[in-house]
C-alpha cells in the first residue's frame, strides 16, 4: 500500500489501513531525507520495488527537505457501502510541481471551453433577437 502511495502520491483506502500505512510512509520519507546508503538499504527492506525507493530518495525526499514531519495527510470521505468502513484519502502533503502545473492547465482549458460556450450562446441569442426584430418590422 505504501508503494502505491509513493507511486501515485494519493490513495483511497480505509481509515485503519491509512493510519498504518502513514506510519511506514513517514519513516521511509525520513530515511529518504537522510539519503545515505544504510537508509536506502533499510527502505529496500520494506519496499519491494527498487524503482519506488529511487523515487523516494531522489524525488520525494528533496521535496520535504525543510519539513520535520507530517509528510502525509488523511482526508475523511465517507463510509463504504456494504460494511460501513470509514473511507479516506491518504496523500502526500507536498504536491509535485508537475501535478500542480497539470491541474492548472486543465483548469485553464476548462475555463476556455466555458468562455467559448458562453460567447457562442450570446451570439446565438443576438442572432435570434435580430431575427425577431426583422419579423416585427415586416
Amino acid at each position: 500500500m505504501v508503494v502505491s502511495l509513493f507511486q501515485h502520491e494519493s490513495i483511497r483506502t480505509t481509515e485503519a489501513k491509512a493510519k498504518e500505512a502513514r506510519r511506514l510512509a513517514e519513516k521511509l520519507l525520513t530515511w529518504g531525507k537522510r539519503g545515505d546508503l544504510h537508509s536506502r538499504r533499510l527502505a529496500l527492506r520494506y519496499l519491494a520495488s527498487a524503482e519506488v525507493v529511487k523515487k523516494v530518495f531522489d524525488v520525494l525526499a528533496p521535496r520535504f527537505e525543510d519539513r520535520d514531519g507530517g509528510y502525509t495527510r488523511i482526508v475523511k470521505l465517507d463510509v463504504r457501502r456494504g460494511d460501513a468502513a470509514p473511507v479516506v484519502i491518504l496523500e502526500l502533503t507536498e504536491k509535485s510541481k508537475e501535478l500542480e502545473e497539470e491541474k492548472a492547465a486543465r483548469k485553464a482549458k476548462k475555463e476556455a471551453r466555458r468562455e467559448a460556450k458562453r460567447k457562442a450562446e450570446e451570439e446565438a441569442m443576438a442572432m435570434e433577437a435580430a431575427a425577431e426584430e426583422e419579423e416585427e418590422k415586416e
